[in-house]
């Protein structure tokens, strides 16, 4: 059993790339913080806000391809855009349909997916975008368990919007008396994040995907993930799918 000084020495990591998360995870005793601003965590957690019953993240088309052949609802993204032969991709606009209540959803996304399942060896997975900030801090307190906060960035690669996201959960955690451990990784994402907090948008007019987008004509997109605190909830990672 921990001490209780052991107990209020909790660290934070942030993971910028799902190819290093090897290197960060190393006990089931963690909280993995699965963050894809742009644009799947943000749509994640706007169909649960819109009522979705649950999520199934697979890695691949193929797979999407097989739940859909036998009758589930499926969504897939790849390069920013719908894959052919599904009308869903990771727009969160894709996900304010009332119609999609209580409904169950496959979805394969370029980014998050993967790093949904890069994480997958973790006790305790929980969904991150600016959209539900507050909330997963608190949960994360509430937890009380080392956190790795894992980028899901742009295949493999750095991204900032990701970063930012990170540095604002260090931000939080860092004003407990739990989150002591801060590794350089946090602090590179906390001075990121306080460089930029100001105005995310403005931060982010240079950054590759958010220009990525701009080319695919996802502006609102953008706009709409970088909004802050629209949202009380917490998607978390049971069995083989997300759910509140």
């Amino acid at each position: 059993m921990e001490t209780t000084e052991l107990a209020h020495q909790r660290k934070v990591e942030v993971c910028f790339s799902p190819a290093l998360f090897p290197v960060y995870y190393s006990s089931r005793n963690c909280v993995v913080v699965v963050i894809d601003v742009f644009r799947a965590t943000s749509a994640i957690c706007t169909a649960f806000q819109a009522g979705i019953e649950r999520i199934i993240p697979v890695s691949t088309v193929d797979e999407a391809r097989q739940y859909q052949d036998k009758g589930f609802l499926a969504a897939a993204e790849r390069q920013g855009e719908v894959v052919e032969g599904f009308e869903l991709g990771n727009s969160p606009f894709h996900y304010m349909d009332k119609d999609l209540k209580g409904k169950e959803l496959v979805l394969t996304t370029t980014n998050g997916t993967k790093a949904i399942e890069r994480a997958k060896a973790a006790d305790h997975i929980l969904i991150g975008s600016f959209l539900n900030l507050d909330a997963v801090c608190k949960h994360l307190v509430e937890l009380n368990k080392n956190v790795i906060l894992l980028c899901a960035g742009w295949k493999d690669r750095f991204n900032l919007e990701d970063s930012l996201f990170a540095g604002a959960v260090v931000e939080q955690l860092a004003q407990t008396d739990v989150y002591t451990g801060l590794a350089d990784s946090s602090l590179a994402a906390l001075n990121i994040y306080n460089s930029a907090k100001s105005d995310l948008n403005d931060f982010l007019k240079s950054s590759s995907h958010r220009n990525r987008l701009a080319k695919l004509d996802l502006e609102k997109d953008i706009r709409y993930c970088l909004q802050t605190n629209t949202m009380d909830l917490v998607p978390v990672f049971k069995g083989n799918g997300l759910s509140l």
